[in-house]
């Protein structure tokens, strides 16, 4: 994945494309990994890593939260970069932005993968139907099936799509790799958060998070065609 955000020549400097192959390698790494952990944990061969991660955090008696109340309102706040609301706000700031920009073919982009994100995971969750852990106390209010974490899915998935839309501005890689970096390290803050709080095992935020990257690297060379066609008709 260590060319991942090369660019592949275009006309104009400051609108390169994203590679597809190395977009399209880097989606299918993540989604066989994806595979991996999921087969693992419908086996069952993954249940003493997922009470080991949920007890982590935990005290040794009432299993209650380890860390004092500040240490938990951080965590909170950290999840809360991955909720319905934040999630909705970043994503249309980032679509006006796109579309100030004239970026009309990346903002279609944006919200093709953001769209079709989110079914995929509802799906998922569908298909496995995992029940949420009820091994320590939840520290935040939590519903719906398990795996994977959708809190983990959609910081991936849109952090790093956002990430991709904006990357191409710059033909500096030290630029670009900030970027993705920065998507990357928040999404897996948000993940890790959910296991903090013992709504989540961590086999569901590993999946989730690899889900949401895989999609929105797939989606930036599967779907880039369909949205230039979409933004040119537009237009």
């Amino acid at each position: 994945m260590n060319d991942v955000f090369a660019v592949a020549p275009a006309a104009s400097p400051a609108r390169q494309q994203i590679t597809p192959r190395h977009a399209w390698t880097a989606g299918v790494l993540c989604w066989l990994l994806f595979a991996a952990v999921a087969w693992a944990v419908l086996r069952g061969h993954l249940t003493g890593f997922d009470e080991a991660g949920l007890r982590y955090w935990r005290k040794a008696g009432d299993l209650g939260w380890a860390g004092g109340t500040m240490s938990l309102e951080a965590v909170r706040d950290v999840t809360a970069l991955g909720g319905v609301t934040l999630r909705v706000v970043f994503s249309i700031s980032a679509l006006v932005a796109l579309l100030f920009l004239r970026m009309r073919r990346e903002a279609v982009l944006l919200v093709l993968t953001l769209v079709s994100g989110l079914l995929v995971e509802l799906m998922l969750k569908a298909l496995v139907g995992r029940a949420r852990p009820t091994l320590v106390p939840h520290l935040d209010l939590a519903g719906g099936m398990s795996f994977p974490s959708g809190h983990s899915f959609n910081a991936a998935l849109g952090f790093i799509a956002v990430a991709l839309a904006f990357a191409p501005l710059s033909n500096r890689r030290a630029v670009r790799w900030t970027l993705i970096g920065a998507a990357v390290a928040i999404s897996w803050a948000v993940a890790f958060s959910r296991v903090m709080l013992g709504v989540h095992y961590p086999t569901d935020v590993v999946a989730g998070w690899l889900g949401g990257a895989g999609w929105a690297f797939l989606a930036e060379a599967a779907l880039y065609r369909p949205a230039k066609v979409v933004a040119e008709a537009a237009s």
